[in-house]
């Protein structure tokens, strides 16, 4: 029932804990929050005439918007679970573990949907 490493030795192998903390949780939900967000956001500015710039998603996004927003929830999920089970691997040459990137993860989404909303907002009839 480990929430962290302790000792120094096992700070070099990848260390799953049995617990995680509440603060975590709620970034892993708000980065999947404003993932949904922005594909919603991405849709609606897309049927206003903006493009995707992103190859793989606006592959996706010509099959369909279904496709588009199953594969963007996909992808996002997949990598924060992966993120997750390895959020107290250190990083090599760094003294930060992989935990630290769900506050980037969560700042670019945050960014992301913010300019999507000023576009909304600023540009669309």
């Amino acid at each position: 029932r480990r929430r962290s490493i302790r000792r120094r030795r096992d700070r070099a192998a990848v260390y799953h804990p049995d617990r995680y903390s509440s603060i975590l949780f709620g970034m892993i939900v708000s980065i999947l929050f404003l993932s949904v967000v922005d594909a919603y956001l991405t849709l609606f500015l897309i049927d206003h005439g903006a493009a995707e710039l992103n190859p793989l998603m606006a592959f996706y996004l010509d099959i369909g918007p279904q496709a588009f927003l199953l594969v963007k929830y996909g992808l996002t999920s997949s990598s924060v679970f992966v993120l997750l089970l390895l959020s107290n691997f250190l990083l090599p040459g760094l003294k930060i573990n992989t935990g630290s990137m769900f506050m980037i993860i969560f700042t670019v989404f945050a960014s992301v949907v913010a300019w999507e909303l000023y576009l909304v907002i600023r540009h669309v009839p």
